[in-house]
């Protein structure tokens, strides 16, 4: 028998450790994930999530239910990142920790490296709010109404700035062509 997200975090929330173990076993590599994709930092990414994990049991009692268990976590987890970038002062930090490639050995594989650091460089320069987004939507594959609600905002919003990643995607990619 399935146990849901939401039940376990209803029970966890009223201190059943065996429910806890279970969402974390379930969804400590989401947190850690979507901690990397913000920091580009192995150790800060583990950092994270290590604090997530650790203050979790007494944020489960805001769990409400209204969304699914895994909204409200990458909303705790943005929000965790957001705290982070603020105590490091600087996005210039994450940027240049962003993803180091492997030299590749064909043409095609370096090309779509080029490519993909291209892009990664492109995202890590938007501004916070459209940069969070862009993880979401295109690295997480939310749809526009999860991102909304880790993000704490409208869809209409999400999708404006999606609207706004593109625009300003293409005029990058314009002057290069």
């Amino acid at each position: 028998m399935k146990i849901y997200d939401s039940d376990l975090a209803e029970r966890a929330g009223g201190g059943d450790r065996e429910a806890f173990r279970q969402l974390l076993e379930r969804h400590y590599d989401t947190a850690y994930r979507v901690a990397f994709r913000f920091t580009h930092s192995v150790e800060d990414a583990e950092d994270i999530a290590q604090d997530v994990c650790l203050t979790l049991a007494n944020r489960l009692r805001t769990f409400r239910g209204k969304s699914r268990f895994t909204t409200w976590l990458y909303s705790v987890v943005v929000n965790a990142c957001r705290d982070h970038a603020r105590k490091q002062k600087s996005t210039r930090v994450l940027q240049e920790n962003y993803a180091v490639f492997r030299e590749m050995d064909d043409a095609d594989r370096e090309h779509d490296a080029m490519r993909l650091d291209w892009l990664h460089g492109a995202v890590a320069s938007l501004e916070p709010k459209l940069r969070e987004t862009a993880i979401l939507v295109l690295a997480e594959n939310l749809s526009h109404a999860s991102a909304a609600g880790a993000l704490g905002c409208a869809e209409s919003t999400v999708s404006w700035r999606m609207h706004e990643v593109r625009k300003k995607l293409k005029n990058l990619v314009e002057p290069v062509s």
